[in-house]
């Protein structure tokens, strides 16, 4: 497993300028530059809360420059760019996270957080003390706020009549994308799929070439990737109240006057509660739409995936990396 050391002290600022992606620009121009990385579009609700919101709030100060669908770096490879010195911000999941820091992946147990307000309440709970705390010692992330991703469901080429999912039982032998690492995988498996690992940008084609039998996303992500086009059904298994972490560069962070601090923590905290209330309403009025290009939708038995998803993680390896007590802790936040 990749782990590394916060950087070494920062050098000039000179040199820093001539840094591809660095976050600190020479004297001359005066200003900070705040480059973002990410897997997301240009119109993913993440990537409109970012450019519509935390970067007016540091305009004054930093210019914000994104990269849109992995352009600027791979997906899966955001973090180790900011560890590295070469980007400024990513927005990160739990299980990128749980690539570096092993017990991150109880943020990504399916059936965990119980909604949108959960997530905000475990983030600012002082049980995300020790987990912020070492990603900014052993990585050099600073994780700044919490962003609503939405619920995921299954997502699948075939038609109902060719594969009616009731139960995890109903998927076995499906090929289920889901993102490379390994907590991803083991949600897959756990769902009762047969899980491959692929990048976001490569899902599309790969569903309409018929080289993965579906995916597992957010109702507003099929919209926003054009999903609905090519598969036929979703079974509304809401196996995961999904999450991304608006990640910030320890180094850079450092660098920052207690002003412009205060000021990019407020920035990122005001996207991700923009981003969340767009996700909410998307999540409540986008299900008509895809309905009315010829995807089913239905609800499959929601008890039998939520005990069957939690048994795998018993005993398992994953949940062997747990600190003590931090379940118990998530599930006393809950409604």
């Amino acid at each position: 497993m990749f782990k590394m050391t916060r950087r070494a002290a920062i050098v000039s600022l000179a040199a820093l300028s001539l840094t591809a992606g660095a976050a600190t620009p020479a004297f001359a121009q005066d200003k900070l530059t705040f480059t973002l990385a990410t897997s997301g579009s240009e119109t993913d609700q993440r990537s409109v809360a970012m450019a519509n919101v935390f970067a007016p709030m540091v305009a004054s100060f930093a210019d914000y420059r994104p990269g849109y669908n992995g352009t600027l770096f791979a997906q899966g490879t955001e973090l180790e760019a900011i560890s590295r010195g070469n980007l400024t911000m990513s927005i990160a999941s739990a299980q990128e996270m749980a690539q570096f820091f092993p017990e991150f992946s109880i943020f990504a147990t399916g059936y965990v957080h119980q909604d949108a307000a959960h997530q905000v309440r475990v983030f600012n709970d002082p049980l995300m003390d020790a987990f912020k705390a070492k990603a900014e010692e052993e990585l050099g992330v600073k994780l700044l706020s919490v962003m609503y991703l939405g619920r995921r469901h299954v997502n699948l080429r075939q038609s109902r009549d060719e594969l009616n999912v009731q139960t995890p039982a109903d998927l076995a032998g499906v090929n289920l994308r889901m993102p490379g690492t390994d907590s991803w995988q083991f949600l897959g498996k756990a769902l009762g799929a047969a899980p491959t690992p692929m990048a976001f940008t490569e899902v599309y084609t790969a569903l309409s070439t018929g080289a993965v039998d579906g995916q597992d996303n957010p109702l507003p992500t099929v919209v926003d990737a054009k999903f609905y086009e090519v598969t036929k059904q979703i079974a509304l298994t809401s196996h995961l109240v999904d999450l991304n972490y608006i990640a910030f560069s320890k180094e850079a962070w450092d660098g920052l006057s207690a002003d412009q601090q205060l000021t990019v923590q407020r920035a990122a905290d005001a996207a991700a509660a923009y981003g969340r209330l767009k996700q909410l309403d998307k999540e409540n009025n986008l299900a008509d739409f895809i309905r009315s290009n010829g995807v089913e939708i239905y609800t499959p038995d929601l008890d039998a995936f939520r005990s069957h998803v939690q048994a795998q993680y018993v005993g398992s390896e994953v949940a062997a990396t747990w600190p003590d007590g931090v379940l118990d802790q998530i599930n006393a936040l809950g409604n």
